[in-house]
């Protein structure tokens, strides 16, 4: 038995949230468990809308998520960021998109989960990552080998 449609194609937070997904890339939208999923040609899923899932009482979206964003995300801003059942397991976040919705964040965290979605023979075309401010920070913290110089 198949699942109700939990979406409306009208609502205007779901046309946006389409829009970002579907510009990033070779992007496909299937229709699974009554929801919009965003995946990868020839990758994974990587987004998924959650309008009232299970009586959740908002409309938010299930992001594939990098190792610890999940939770650097909920602790910064537990009314905008949640663990989402079944796949919150798993690493992926939660996001609101009611009210005063950051889409320039958003957008940063769905192409994180896009880039992790794409299939491995493609990751050669995966654009070259520039290191947030954080992990340049921690890189020059790093002690560096000191170098012996040679006299002859």
């Amino acid at each position: 038995m198949p699942h109700p449609r939990m979406y409306d194609d009208s609502n205007p937070l779901i046309q946006k949230l389409r829009k970002v997904c579907l510009a990033l890339g070779n992007v496909i939208e299937k229709e699974a468990w009554g929801e919009c999923t965003f995946r990868a040609v020839d990758g994974s899923m990587f987004a998924m809308t959650d309008n009232n899932h299970h009586q959740s009482g908002h409309v938010a979206v299930w992001v594939k998520a990098p190792a610890m964003a999940q939770e650097i995300l909920i602790n910064s801003d537990p009314q905008r960021f949640f663990k989402p059942p079944y796949m919150g397991a798993k690493g992926w976040v939660g996001v609101r998109l009611e009210g005063k919705a950051d889409w320039g964040h958003i957008t940063a965290i769905l192409k994180d989960g896009y880039e992790m979605s794409l299939p491995i023979k493609k990751s050669s075309m995966r654009p070259k990552r520039i290191a947030s401010p954080v992990t340049r920070a921690k890189q020059s913290m790093k002690p560096r080998p000191s170098r012996v110089r040679h006299e002859h």
